[in-house]
C-alpha cells in the first residue's frame, strides 16, 4: 500500500484496514473509526484517524494520546512494530501518511466538535485536553481521580491540625524505638506523613519494608482513635492481597504495645484481613460498575492499597469515587515496577517527584515535631507541590544486602546503566547467575536450569518429585491430605521461570509446552495436555463463585474419593480424583479443593509473564529474555522480573546485547493526572 499524498476519509479506512491486517492495529482500533464515520459522516479524515490511534494507544496501556508528540514524530510515539512493514500488503508508516499536510492543516482536522470535545458541558466520544487526547471514558477516570485527591490535598492543614502531636510521638516512639543520629528513619516519616494526612503513598524497592510500615502504620492510627478507626486492606490480586493478609497476620504479635495505653485493645483492633479492590468495592459480574460509589460510599474511616502500581485509572477512578471525603486513603507500592496491564500508571504519575523529595519547610517542621526525624535539607523547597507532601520514598533494602547480586542489579537496571549491566559478570557462588542459550530456543541449558534447577536446583523437578514422593495414604485425615497439598504448593513457589514475552520461541506459550513435553518424558507427569496430576494453573479471570482471583495459583493433585466428595463417601468408595488446590489465600493454610471442569479462566503455569508475577515473589526466579528486542522489553519490565526474586536468580540470555537494549528502553505512558493536579 502506498501513502497517498493527500489523505481522505477513504484513505485512512483503507490504512486502518492495511494496519489491522498486518498487526499494527486491532480490530477494534478499526472498528471505532469505522462507527464513528457513520456517525459524523462530515468528520475529517485525521479526526477519525485520531480515534483509532487513541484506541491503540489506550490497548497499549496508554491513557491518552499525546497529540504534539504525534504531529512532531508519529512513529516513535506509536511504536508500531518495525518487522510488520516487510509484510505483503503492508501500509506505509504513520509519518508518510500525513507527510501531505502542514501542521496547521493536521490541527485544522482535529477541530470537530462533533467527535473531539472539551470534556465540559459536551458529548462528544473524543476530549482534547492541551496537547492530549482521550477517549472520553479515559478522561472521566482521570478527572474523578483528581478532583478527590485535590480535596485531600487542599484539607491537608485540617488533618494535620486534629493530631495530637504528644500522643503521636509517644506511639511512633512505642512502635520505632527513639530516634537516632544515624540519619531519618523513613519509614518512621511513612508512618508521621500518613497520619497527619487524608491521602498518602509510600513507594519503595523491594525490602525497604512498605508491609512493615503499614502495620506500625495501622497500630498508629488505632492507638491514635483508641481503636474507633474502621480500617481496610486491599490489593489489586488476590495473590497480593494473599501476601499481605500473610505478613500482618504473622507480624502482630511482634509489635510493642505493651506498654502503652490500651495497647493490648489496639493489638487486637488491627484488621488482618486483606481482600482484592474488587470485592471491597461489590464488583457486579459482567459490568464495569460497582455496589460502592458516590451514591452508596464505602463504609471505612481508612483504606490501604497494597502494590498501588498495579492498579489502572478504571479501577482507581471507581474506588476514590466510592471513598467519603472523610476516609483517609493510602497507597503502597514501588513506583518502578511496571503499571498496570490496562489503562494508566496512576501510582507512577504520583510519585514522578519522590526522589526529589520536595518536601516545603512546612512539611518538614512538622514531621521533625510529629516523629523526631529532620528531613534532609537537599529534599526540601519552598516551591513543593501540594502531592509531593503526601508522597514518602522508602530507602535502603532490607532484604537485598550491599553485597546481594539481585540488589545490585536491580539498581543498576533501574538506574538506566546498560553498559555497565551488559557488561557485568556476575562472582561464582552468588545469588545471581548468567546463562547464555548459544543453540537457541531448543539449548539443552534452558531445560537444565529450568526443570533441574541448574547448580542450585531444584527447578520445576523439585514439586513433582515431593508430589510423588510424600504423597499420604488413601486413608490419611483431611489434615494430612491438606499438608502435603500446601507443601506441593510452597515448593512449586519456590522456583519460577519469567518470560518478557507471551509468543514467539521465547514466549510462555512455548515453553509450557516445551517443559510439560520434557517433564512428561522424565516421568513426571502423566500428560502434557488437557488436565493431569502435577499441572499448576494461574487464574486469568476473576470467578467470585469460586472465591478466585486473577493471578491465582493452583496444583492439579488426585486426591481420596472422601475428600473430594465429603467424608461420608469414604465407606463406599475408595480411588481418587482429580481436583485443583489452591491455598485459601486467608493466612489459615487451608486448602480449597475445586473440580478442573469448573475452571473456566486458568493457563498452564510452568511459566509466566512478568506481569502475570507481578505481587509475587520466589526464592529463585529464572528470567528468559527473547532472542530480539521487542515494544514491552523495557527496564521496568526488566526490574520487575530481577525483583520478583528473594534469594537466587538466573538470567537465561540467547543474546546478550538484548538485555541492553531493554536496560536503555523506557516504559513511558501518556497521562495527564498531574497536569490536572497542578504538579
Amino acid at each position: 500500500m502506498t501513502a497517498p499524498e493527500r489523505i481522505d476519509g477513504g484513505g485512512v479506512m483503507a490504512w486502518l484496514e492495511a494496519s489491522e491486517a498486518c498487526g499494527w492495529l486491532r480490530p477494534l482500533d478499526r472498528a471505532l473509526a469505522a462507527f464513528l464515520r457513520e456517525q459524523v459522516p462530515h468528520a475529517p479524515p485525521l479526526a477519525l484517524l485520531a480515534a483509532a490511534l487513541v484506541s491503540h494507544q489506550a490497548g497499549r496501556g496508554h491513557v491518552c494520546l499525546d497529540v504534539d508528540a504525534l504531529l512532531d514524530d508519529p512513529d516513535r510515539v506509536l511504536a508500531l512494530p518495525p518487522e510488520a512493514a516487510a509484510t505483503e500488503g503492508a501500509p506505509p508508516p504513520p509519518s508518510r501518511l500525513l507527510s501531505g499536510h502542514s501542521r496547521a492543516e493536521l490541527e485544522a482536522q482535529l477541530d470537530c466538535p462533533a467527535l473531539i470535545g472539551s470534556g465540559d458541558g459536551d458529548a462528544a466520544p473524543l476530549v482534547r485536553y492541551g496537547p492530549r487526547l482521550y477517549l472520553r471514558r479515559y478522561w472521566a477516570c482521570e478527572r474523578t481521580i483528581a478532583t478527590a485527591l485535590q480535596q485531600r490535598i487542599a484539607a491537608l492543614g485540617q488533618w494535620r491540625a486534629a493530631i495530637d502531636a504528644v500522643a503521636a510521638r509517644r506511639w511512633l516512639d512505642a512502635l520505632f524505638g527513639p530516634p537516632t543520629a544515624d540519619g531519618p528513619d523513613w519509614q518512621r516519616l511513612a508512618c508521621a506523613t500518613a497520619v497527619g494526612s487524608g491521602f498518602s503513598v509510600i513507594t519503595g524497592g523491594p525490602g525497604t519494608g512498605k508491609t512493615t510500615t503499614v502495620l506500625r502504620l495501622l497500630a498508629l492510627l488505632q492507638g491514635l482513635s483508641g481503636g474507633a478507626q474502621r480500617i481496610r486492606l486491599t490489593a489489586p490480586t488476590g495473590k497480593a492481597a494473599a501476601r499481605l493478609n500473610a505478613s500482618i497476620a504473622s507480624a502482630v504479635d511482634s509489635l510493642a504495645l505493651e506498654r502503652l495505653p490500651g495497647g493490648e485493645a489496639v493489638r487486637a483492633r488491627i484488621p488482618t484481613e486483606v481482600v482484592t479492590l474488587h470485592r471491597l468495592l461489590g464488583a457486579r459480574g459482567g459490568t464495569r460498575r460497582f455496589r460502592h460509589h458516590a451514591g452508596d460510599p464505602l463504609p471505612a474511616d481508612v483504606v490501604v492499597v497494597d502494590e498501588a502500581s498495579m492498579i489502572d485509572v478504571e479501577l482507581m477512578a471507581a474506588l476514590l469515587d466510592a471513598l467519603p471525603v472523610h476516609t483517609r486513603l493510602i497507597l503502597l507500592g514501588d513506583k518502578d515496577q511496571l503499571a498496570s496491564v490496562e489503562a494508566g500508571a496512576v501510582l507512577g504519575e504520583l510519585c514522578a517527584r519522590a526522589e526529589a523529595g520536595d518536601y516545603t519547610p512546612e512539611t518538614a517542621d512538622w514531621l521533625a515535631r510529629i516523629s523526631g526525624e529532620r528531613i534532609p535539607e537537599r529534599l526540601v523547597s519552598a516551591a513543593g507541590h501540594g502531592l509531593d507532601q503526601q508522597v514518602v520514598m522508602l530507602q535502603g533494602s532490607h532484604r537485598f544486602g550491599a553485597e546481594s547480586g539481585i540488589g545490585r542489579l536491580a539498581r543498576a537496571v533501574n538506574a538506566g546503566e546498560a553498559r555497565s549491566v551488559a557488561d557485568w559478570d556476575p562472582p561464582p557462588g552468588g545469588d545471581v547467575v548468567r546463562v547464555p542459550l548459544h543453540s537457541g530456543p531448543e539449548d539443552p541449558a534452558l531445560e537444565t536450569w529450568v526443570v533441574a534447577g541448574g547448580d542450585t536446583g531444584p527447578g520445576h523437578a523439585g514439586y513433582l518429585e515431593h508430589l510423588h514422593g510424600q504423597r499420604p495414604p488413601w486413608e490419611a485425615p483431611r489434615a494430612a491430605q491438606e499438608a502435603w497439598a500446601r507443601q506441593v504448593l510452597e515448593r512449586h513457589a519456590a522456583f519460577q521461570l519469567l518470560c518478557a514475552v507471551r509468543h514467539g520461541p521465547y514466549g510462555v506459550e512455548a515453553l509450557n509446552a516445551r517443559i510439560a513435553g520434557n517433564l512428561r518424558r522424565r516421568g513426571l507427569i502423566p500428560g502434557e495436555h488437557g488436565w493431569y496430576e502435577g499441572r499448576p494453573v494461574i487464574v486469568t479471570r476473576n470467578d467470585y463463585g469460586l472465591g478466585l482471583i486473577n493471578g491465582d495459583l493452583g496444583i492439579a493433585l488426585r486426591v481420596p474419593h472422601w475428600l473430594a466428595y465429603g467424608e461420608a463417601a469414604g465407606a463406599e468408595a475408595g480411588g481418587r480424583v482429580l481436583r485443583v488446590a489452591f491455598a485459601a489465600g486467608d493466612g489459615s493454610g487451608r486448602i480449597r479443593w475445586l473440580p478442573p471442569h469448573r475452571l473456566e479462566s486458568v493457563d498452564t503455569a510452568f511459566a509466566l509473564t512478568v506481569h502475570k508475577a507481578q505481587g509475587s515473589e520466589f526464592r529463585h526466579a529464572a528470567l528468559l529474555l527473547p532472542d530480539r528486542p521487542s515494544p514491552v522489553l523495557t527496564r521496568e519490565l526488566l526490574y520487575t522480573g530481577i525483583t520478583r526474586a528473594s534469594e537466587r536468580l538466573t538470567l537465561l540470555e540467547p543474546a546478550p546485547w538484548v538485555l541492553r537494549e531493554a536496560v536503555g528502553r523506557r516504559t513511558v505512558r501518556s497521562g495527564g493526572l498531574r497536569a490536572l493536579l497542578g504538579a
